[in-house]
């Protein structure tokens, strides 16, 4: 019988035994944290840096010894590079130096453990109980430093080259490595394009300079014909024009208001109209979603070629006239200029990014878009739609029209401009003084 209870008692305290660690749980404190995740912004603050010693240095060593008479005192500086070619990850320094000592403690992100492959990020956290938040803060570019120790007197290292020498690459190096590139991974259409491009920025070689200036000394120059030319180009706000033409496509050089390397950019309505799609009028301007019907009557390829090329340099001349007004930006948002145009733009119009194009220039523009018109048109244009585009009464557009040498004929109650050729300019009349 005394077996049997001291058995009894064994088995009661065994089962008392886990009932008081489940106390002991029970009594750990929750709170619930708020997280608190914050960005990287190198341009506001530097994010902090963490660095280890792996020579089992520690810099707070004396201060764990209340009874130690030297404090610690440690200087600790970081460097980062303002020419950096990648700003989101700018090349840093950290230096650590202990006060009378010639030992430096060195880290940086772009040399030893930094430049082996990152397969995680690192960020440092940090909770108020008081507020209850977390705040989540990354690393300066992902990177634990290691702080390796360098002597001041020993030199660098042979194996570890400069950050200016490592920076030190030209753009002619840079553009052969991504035409490289392009040239192995990319598409046939960007292969095409990086052709086309190279082809309209070829330059003539530096060495045949000597030889132009040479040539060029031999050569009389008519001084008073150029001050001529200029002085009637400035005083025409207008496309380059032939005073002599007999033909009134010729009075207006095409090739010279298009340029021949342009061409190629402006193939989208001759795509839509080959695949048989329909121009979205929410995409391009009413006159040309009106005159898309003719590339039905043109039966020559080259033919429907130029006339689509026409009608999206019209667009192109449109939506930038939108873009930099006040009551035609919100038409723009889907429009896409090519690069080669949108520097011609700028150049030609006087504009930036955003500014206003000047009154002048915006006289220039509306010139260059009703002297298409008229190419579009067969030189017989009804100015009512492309007034509209424009954003104009067809009544203000005239004088316009009038300015380019054109002339207005009514036929069947509609009245078109048409462009008579030798052109004739109308001149400027002044009132006599009396």
């Amino acid at each position: 019988m005394a077996k049997s209870k001291e058995k009894k008692r064994k088995t009661a305290l065994e089962e008392e035994k886990p009932s008081e660690d489940v106390k002991k749980v029970e009594n750990l404190e929750t709170i619930d944290v708020k997280i608190k995740a914050i960005g990287e912004n190198p341009d506001q603050k530097t994010s902090p840096i963490i660095g280890y010693f792996p020579s089992g240095y520690d810099p707070l060593k004396n201060s764990e010894d209340p009874e130690s008479e030297t404090e610690p005192s440690s200087c600790v500086k970081v460097y980062k590079s303002v020419n950096s070619r990648n700003p989101k990850n700018p090349r840093v320094q950290v230096v650590v130096r202990a006060s009378g000592s010639q030992v430096n403690f060195v880290g940086t992100n772009y040399t030893g453990e930094a430049t082996t492959p990152q397969l995680c990020n690192y960020a440092l956290g940090v909770l108020d109980k008081e507020t209850g938040v977390l705040k989540m803060v990354p690393i300066a570019a992902n990177r634990i430093f290691r702080l390796e120790p360098k002597v001041e007197a020993m030199g660098q290292p042979e194996n570890e080259l400069l950050d200016e020498d490592k920076e030190e690459i030209t753009k002619e190096e840079k553009a052969d490595k991504f035409r490289n590139l392009t040239l192995m991974y990319s598409t046939k259409r960007d292969i095409r394009r990086d052709v086309k491009r190279d082809t309209l920025r070829q330059t003539e070689d530096p060495g045949m300079q000597g030889d132009m200036d040479e040539k060029l000394k031999g050569i009389k120059i008519n001084t008073e014909a150029l001050e001529a030319i200029a002085s009637s180009a400035n005083a025409r706000n207008i496309p380059p024009y032939d005073l002599e033409a007999t033909a009134a496509d010729k009075a207006y050089p095409l090739d010279k208001i298009i340029l021949k390397g342009e061409w190629d950019y402006l193939l989208d309505i001759f795509e839509l109209a080959e695949a048989g799609s329909e121009v979205n009028p929410d995409v391009y301007p009413s006159f040309v979603c009106n005159r898309v019907h003719k590339f039905g009557t043109i039966k020559d390829e080259s033919m429907r070629r130029r006339m689509a090329g026409i009608f999206s340099y019209i667009t192109h001349l449109i939506k930038y006239k939108d873009k930099h007004s006040m009551d035609g930006v919100s038409s723009t948002k889907r429009h896409k200029l090519p690069s080669i145009l949108s520097q011609k733009f700028s150049s030609l119009f006087g504009t930036t990014k955003n500014d206003r194009i000047p009154d002048e220039k915006q006289k220039l523009l509306i010139s260059y878009v009703l002297v298409l018109s008229l190419f579009a048109d067969d030189f017989r244009s009804d100015p009512s739609d492309i007034a509209k585009d424009l954003r104009m009464n067809p009544l203000t557009l005239r004088p316009h029209y009038e300015y380019l040498g054109c002339k207005f004929v009514r036929e069947n109650k509609v009245l078109l401009a048409t462009l008579p050729v030798p052109l004739e300019f109308q001149t400027i009349k002044r009132k006599r003084r009396r």
